[in-house]
């Protein structure tokens, strides 16, 4: 499976680098990788569509792992990254500042304030004197969660005219922005390392928590910094590409249903083939109605659930 992931990954970036709305062939980009040679398809390549592809295959991979580790710590299949309000907030910061007609810097920092707020709520509401409830940190999550998109149809709704379509085409994922991928591809390695560190521990504390207790694991500091880490890829995700759905929640779930549960494996599979996902799902996004771009989201939807639904139902 790493094989098969890896030649994935190595397929989608090139296919990233190949199509769009200027055509470029396999050799040329094969060409300008290995030599360098200027020219338009140069210019092409490393200022627009290597940028991008990086940044989606971040992304994905960012969105995977959160979700890896929200499934951990909620013991819940169904956890996503943004069960916990992080998006909304991020979204709702994004939102305003996209309103108010603010640039790209403005709009990440409204956005990264926003998670770093919902984070902030969420864990002030959940952690009491020593007292870490999951059950309460999802409640909390949910409940923030949809105040928040009440909050973000108001902002909608009040915005002006000419802000609305850019406005709803963050809400559903836009990766054009994404052109500095160094800070996702920093913090998406560090969390792998740590998680790769734990995964011993993750695999236990799916047991249960008192059975984790009982083989020597450190439940709530542990649970904490699961809690953290999710956050933390969340926040990053929705910073770099807006708020894209499903491949969070595929990625881990096709990964288990192929036999993989331990962490060890679980973790760096589940990044890779959540990365290549939002690749792909990125590269067909700019490049079915070239020149025109369709928002990533739309496009992981469409594939992401006729390829969940067929994994499940060759399970019994």
């Amino acid at each position: 499976m790493f094989a098969v992931l890896a030649m994935t990954s190595f397929a989608s970036v090139i296919a990233a680098l190949t199509f769009g709305s200027v055509p470029i062939g396999i050799g040329n980009v094969v060409e300008t990788i290995v030599l360098g040679t200027p020219g338009l398809s140069h210019d092409v390549i490393w200022n627009l569509r290597a940028p991008r592809a990086f940044a989606a295959y971040a992304c994905g991979g960012l969105l995977a792992l959160a979700s890896t580790l929200l499934q951990v710590l909620l013991r819940n299949a169904l956890a996503d990254p943004y069960v916990l309000g992080v998006s909304g907030g991020a979204s709702l910061g994004a939102l305003l500042a996209l309103s108010l007609g603010a640039g790209v810097a403005v709009m990440n920092a409204s956005a990264f304030a926003g998670a770093i707020g919902a984070i902030v709520v969420v864990f002030g509401l959940t952690y009491r004197a020593g007292d870490w409830n999951v059950y309460r940190l999802l409640l909390t999550g949910v409940v923030l969660s949809a105040g928040l998109s009440a909050m973000i149809s108001l902002t909608l709704v009040l915005a002006p005219e000419a802000q609305v379509k850019g406005m709803l085409f963050w809400l559903m994922g836009d990766l054009s922005q994404g052109d500095a991928p160094l800070s996702a591809w920093i913090v998406l390695g560090a969390l792998m390392a740590l998680s790769l560190v734990v995964s011993l521990q993750l695999d236990l504390i799916t047991l249960g928590e008192l059975k984790a207790r009982s083989l020597g694991v450190a439940v709530i500091p542990l649970q904490m910094g699961i809690f953290a880490a999710a956050a933390l890829a969340t926040v990053t995700a929705v910073v770099l590409g807006g708020a894209i759905g499903f491949i969070g929640l595929m990625s881990p779930h096709a990964i288990r249903l192929a036999g993989v549960t331990h962490h060890r494996a679980l973790v760096p599979l589940a990044v890779m083939l959540g990365g290549s996902l939002l690749t792909i799902a990125d590269t067909a996004a700019r490049t079915v109605w070239a020149p025109q771009q369709l928002p990533v989201g739309i496009v992981t939807a469409l594939l992401g659930v006729p390829a969940m639904l067929l994994l499940l139902g060759k399970q019994r």
